[in-house]
């Protein structure tokens, strides 16, 4: 197993796991905050944990694509205003996305340097 993609699906399993539990703490709008970063949180747990558990998971471009989704949220579901639920997303988007485009990009350069 290579260290750096399993360092990346923890990430993304932590950076999940924030989301689901801040849908509980932070959201005060349960409609607008709280559905989002529970579904998406949930969708980062569950594809973190597919890929940990060896099971094929998902790659890192769809990691990348929950937090991307993870990080639009606040402005794609109006929640921007709740400041403590938008920098959670914010936050945890933008760490998800940035860890899983460099695994993505690693991953894509070391299949290059095999062939």
């Amino acid at each position: 197993m290579d260290l750096t993609r399993s360092l990346s699906d923890v990430i993304a399993l932590l950076a999940g796991l924030v989301s689901v539990l801040a849908a509980f703490i932070w959201a005060s709008d349960v409609d607008a905050a709280g559905q989002p970063l529970l579904l998406l949180g949930a969708l980062l747990v569950v594809s973190a944990l597919w890929a940990i558990l060896g099971a094929g998971g998902a790659s890192s471009w769809v990691t990348a694509a929950f937090g991307a989704l993870l990080f639009v949220s606040p402005w794609a579901f109006g929640f921007d205003g709740d400041a403590a639920a938008a920098w959670t997303a914010w936050l945890a988007g933008g760490v998800t996305v940035v860890v899983g485009l460099l695994t993505a990009l690693q991953a894509r350069a070391g299949a290059a340097a095999n062939a």
